[in-house]
């Protein structure tokens, strides 16, 4: 499995925290490129040179929402193709669909339970390291 560049776009520090925390108790070796908000990931995003190899997204941020900032980067010559996970506590429906509508590559709810929670994110990260990623 090769290691992955993952832009965490996360507004919760303490989600932040436990995202990390979790990469260090499956010692995945992963690099995290971290932004608070869309508004910043967006900055981090316009050096083509270093793009990530996905993005993982909170959808209920201050500034630029996650729906907001999908928007913006599938109207992007080159930031459509990044898989863009959506990594939230919402089930909400509409929010689910227009996503989907904007071509995110999954919606993965975030389990409330520590041990539940390190299972998905080990199963997801571990697709993805799979993966055939566009290279830049």
């Amino acid at each position: 499995m090769k290691n992955l560049n993952i832009l965490l776009v996360e507004d919760d520090m303490i989600e932040v925290m436990k995202f990390n925390r979790v990469l260090s108790a499956l010692q995945l070796d992963h690099k995290i490129i971290e932004a608070n908000n869309g508004e910043e990931a967006l900055k981090i995003l316009e050096d083509k040179s270093d793009l990530p190899d996905i993005i993982l997204l909170d959808l209920n941020m201050p500034k630029i929402n996650g729906i907001e900032f999908l928007t913006i980067l599938k109207e992007d010559e080159h930031l459509k193709y990044l898989p863009a996970i959506i990594l939230t506590t919402s089930s909400n429906d509409k929010d689910l669909l227009e996503c989907f509508k904007l071509g995110i590559a999954g919606y993965v709810l975030k389990p409330l339970k520590y041990e539940d929670y390190m299972n998905s994110i080990e199963k997801l990260l571990a697709y993805w390291s799979i993966n055939e990623l566009k290279k830049k």
